[in-house]
């Protein structure tokens, strides 16, 4: 059946009955004007929005409707990773064509909630719309964090740049699902990087241990490509950022698919965005306790790329031998 037999008001009690909205804090949830929440007291309140939309942020013939719903609170889910917060509660608008089948729309809120479950996050609103084209999608996303904040900003001259996990799967994934011909890979390093691209899992448990632990500066989440995050916090934090190309943690399936495409595989990894990793920047005297505590908290593994020095802000990306390269930019909307 399509969404348009159905009609908005009986979507919209398909989507109230699939997904629910009872959980702590959540006083009324879906079915009134607005949800009424209860936050924890004594805690800043983030708030963070991000749209995904066809042809831009995927394309239907690689991407599913429930890869679509797990992207978009993805996505939302790194910002608040990114602010060392607690994710909490969502709203979700989506817009689709009249044609769309009503199963394919579960399938959607289905892939949104299974990136959402493992959090405790619960949507608690939205609306939903025909498109005229294809699908649209934004999910508004709340979350918690007591403590220090931890900014763009707060990067100091002295500090270490560090990145949490692998860079470069992402676009490896992108560039496979593109690709006139699959690459002659394992299949273990085809599916590796298609689904770092298509369901990227977003750093929650890392961002919140970083942002309670000693000697963490700033933090960022890698969504546009190292090359215009770390960018992002030599802008705001008035620094240079120099960082070392040949000490990035290129993912090894990212080096393999590179070699089979005639791709740079470090240029993936500096430009290549949607890693959804965590960059951070701390007391180099802290690295190594930082290093070993996240690693024992979280499994994951921290990986130091450069420092922060005075000077002019922006990035300088180093060479082997010590010599400033350009690797391009990372993804920019409304960039000719």
């Amino acid at each position: 059946m399509r969404v348009q037999r159905l009609g908005e008001r009986g979507l919209i009690r398909r989507i109230r009955h699939t997904i629910g909205s009872e959980g702590p804090g959540v006083r009324v949830g879906i079915g009134d004007d607005a949800a009424v929440l209860e936050p924890t007291p004594g805690a800043w309140l983030l708030v963070t929005t991000d749209l995904v939309i066809e042809d831009v942020h995927f394309r239907r013939r690689s991407a599913g409707p429930a890869d679509i719903g797990w992207k978009a609170m993805a996505v939302n889910l790194s910002d608040i990773a990114a602010m060392g917060g607690t994710p909490r509660f969502a709203v979700v608008a989506l817009a689709c064509p009249e044609k769309t089948e009503v199963e394919e729309v579960d399938l959607f809120y289905a892939g949104l909630t299974s990136a959402a479950a493992p959090h405790g996050v619960r949507v608690v609103g939205g609306d939903t719309s025909a498109s005229p084209t294809g699908w649209i999608a934004n999910v508004t996303l709340l979350g918690e964090k007591t403590g220090p904040l931890r900014l763009r900003s707060d990067a100091r001259p002295g500090d270490l740049i560090a990145v949490v996990g692998t860079l470069g799967r992402s676009a490896a994934g992108l560039a496979v699902l593109e690709a006139e011909e699959r690459p002659d890979l394992p299949q273990d390093v085809l599916a590796d990087v298609t689904q770092a691209h298509l369901r990227p899992v977003a750093r929650v448990s890392e961002g919140t241990w970083l942002g309670t632990a000693n000697g963490v500066h700033a933090l960022i989440d890698l969504s546009d490509g190292l090359a215009t995050d770390v960018g992002h916090i030599a802008e705001e934090s008035g620094v240079t950022a120099r960082v070392e190309l040949a000490r990035l943690p290129v993912a090894p399936s990212t080096r393999a698919v590179a070699t089979a495409l005639g791709l740079d595989p470090v240029e993936l990894a500096a430009t290549g965005g949607e890693d959804y990793e965590l960059l951070f920047t701390a007391d180099r005297s802290a690295i190594e306790t930082l290093t070993a505590g996240l690693k024992s908290a979280t499994g994951a593994a921290v990986t130091v790329i450069g420092e922060i020095a005075p000077g002019t802000p922006g990035v300088q990306f180093l060479d082997a031998a010590g010599k400033s390269v350009d690797v391009g930019q990372g993804f920019e909307h409304f960039h000719g």
